[in-house]
């Protein structure tokens, strides 16, 4: 005969997100996550338009090519659309919260770059990497931690519920990838 005391713990579906941590409201949880994709891929995706279209200041494809082959980078025409589409698409699928893991990938990737190219330069801003360091665990915590309640992951059969191991994954595929890239570079 089954039960009849009320159970404890709610039962988990596919359809769920990862619980909220213990007395925090799920609600409060998903906009605290939503807020955090919007502002680290808004801006991601500012920084990739610099670089393909040359708004907000940016240099463009030209000038951000120049830059990349001035860091040691070959190809750094190529260099500069990798590293804006990385931005642009990974920025725009975060901040929607669209294949979450992957998308932080796509930014932990670059920014693992930018951290080359800033090291030496100190920690704080101007020279220093403390923004673009800032930029990459936001980006790492999105991945492990997965979008939160209000992001289009949730009507994906696969990303429905949020697993470590995606997140992890692709943070791992993350750094390969930057990893060949800093290979390239002189």
């Amino acid at each position: 005969m089954p039960s009849t005391s009320p159970s404890t713990t709610a039962p988990t579906t596919a359809t769920q997100e990862a619980p909220a941590p213990a007395g925090a409201s799920p609600h409060a949880y998903g906009a605290g996550l939503l807020l955090l994709r919007l502002a680290l891929g808004l801006t991601m995706a500012a920084h990739g338009s610099q670089k393909l279209f040359g708004w907000f200041g940016g240099g463009g494809i030209d000038g951000t090519g120049q830059f990349f082959t001035a860091s040691g980078y070959p190809a750094g025409d190529a260099m500069a659309v990798v590293a804006g589409l990385s931005e642009i698409l990974g920025g725009l699928a975060l901040a929607v919260g669209l294949f979450t893991p992957l998308a932080a990938a796509a930014i932990v990737g670059v920014m693992v770059n930018a951290l080359a190219v800033t090291r030496g330069g100190g920690f704080f801003a101007p020279e220093g990497s403390e923004y673009e360091l800032l930029l990459t665990a936001g980006a790492v915590a999105l991945a492990l931690t997965g979008p939160g309640g209000y992001a289009v992951d949730r009507y994906l059969p696969v990303l429905r519920a949020h697993r470590l191991a995606y997140g992890a994954a692709a943070v791992v595929a993350g750094l390969l990838t930057a990893g060949v890239v800093l290979l390239l570079r002189k």
